[in-house]
């Protein structure tokens, strides 16, 4: 009797064991995401980084089957979000959508209370767009480039351009440009690339140094007019708009890239998860049109590559706030 209860006893904890050891690999594999996600964006509603996290936060809901909530934490050029990002539980339902601007800041501030490179897991590059060059056609009657940096030489300080905040890729565009051109437009930091645009569109500021992602409805609207995109090449989005080399800046190039993060701890088998099903996200006709339609790439940068290319950039970015001598105001 002693010897049956026995071997019932092993044969029934086995079983137990067997399940929970097949439960926990499943919630470490597949149960993810079991709740709601949260995604910080850095910036206020209605910039760059939003215009591509809305749509792309839609298709990964129905992917994962739980909702990516949008946490718009703007402020400090995008480092004030990046700094909740950095001390969220790194549990898989915090995620965080940075940009080319968190790059440039290590250079421009002179203490973060983060490191972008310590503090992070790098996930993957979700979009690449061209830096365009967008005025107010009711302030600004120059109709090219060429009209108006003869503006802006006979009317030093004169122009002023807005831009996302100091030490964006927005700022650092504008300062290159100033640098290359020899020209002086005065700067105008906003809370975020949004804010700047509405004052823009508004009429209240001249121009702006924007990614194209969130001009270009406004450019197709006619609420805006572009006189230059960035780079060597036209973007096939807006084939009328010469790009910088055409009109005699071949060395002005600025992109706006949007990336996703994870805060540094976070499970590896939930990494992959996020990666598998935001891949799968981008490869639905709905994100392919969006993209399309921002002038925007959809990078293939994964994981350690995507790191080395953020690794690159903030290499990059410092030599380039080193030359124009950008600085937080």
């Amino acid at each position: 009797m002693s010897s049956s209860f026995q071997r019932r006893d092993v044969l029934r904890l086995a079983a137990a064991g067997a399940a929970a050891m097949l439960g926990g690999a499943a919630y470490g594999q597949s149960a993810w995401p079991a709740k709601p996600v949260t995604l910080i964006v850095p910036f206020p509603a209605g910039g760059g980084t939003d215009a591509f996290a809305r749509p792309l936060a839609a298709q990964f809901s129905k992917i994962a089957g739980q909702s990516l909530v949008i946490d718009n934490r703007g402020g400090a050029g995008g480092t004030l979000g990046a700094t909740i990002a950095a001390r969220a539980q790194p549990d898989g339902y915090t995620l965080f959508m940075g940009a080319v601007h968190h790059a440039i800041a290590p250079s421009v501030y002179p203490k973060l209370d983060y490191d972008l490179e310590k503090d992070f897991v790098p996930l993957m590059l979700l979009a690449s767009v061209p830096q365009v060059l967008v005025v107010n056609p009711r302030r600004v009657t120059a109709t090219t480039l060429k009209d108006f940096v003869a503006d802006a030489k006979k009317n030093p300080g004169k122009l002023n351009y807005a831009s996302a905040g100091a030490g964006t890729s927005h700022h650092l565009a504008g300062e290159l440009f100033k640098l290359q051109t020899n020209t002086f437009i005065t700067h105008i930091p906003y809370r975020g690339a949004g804010p700047a645009l509405q004052d823009l569109i508004a009429g209240n500021v001249d121009c702006m140094f924007d990614g194209l992602g969130s001009s270009a409805q406004h450019i197709k609207a006619g609420r805006i007019k572009a006189l230059m995109m960035a780079g060597g090449k036209r973007n096939p989005a807006f084939p009328d708009v010469p790009s910088a080399s055409e009109v005699g800046l071949p060395d002005y190039t600025v992109t706006t890239w949007y990336g996703l993060w994870a805060p540094k701890g976070t499970p590896a088998d939930v990494q992959a998860k996020v990666v598998e099903d935001m891949r799968k996200a981008l490869a639905t006709e709905e994100l392919k049109t969006i993209w399309a339609t921002n002038g925007a790439e959809i990078p293939n940068l994964v994981g350690k590559a995507y790191g080395s290319f953020v690794s690159s950039e903030i290499k990059r970015w410092a030599g380039v706030v080193k030359a124009s001598g950008a600085k937080i105001e």
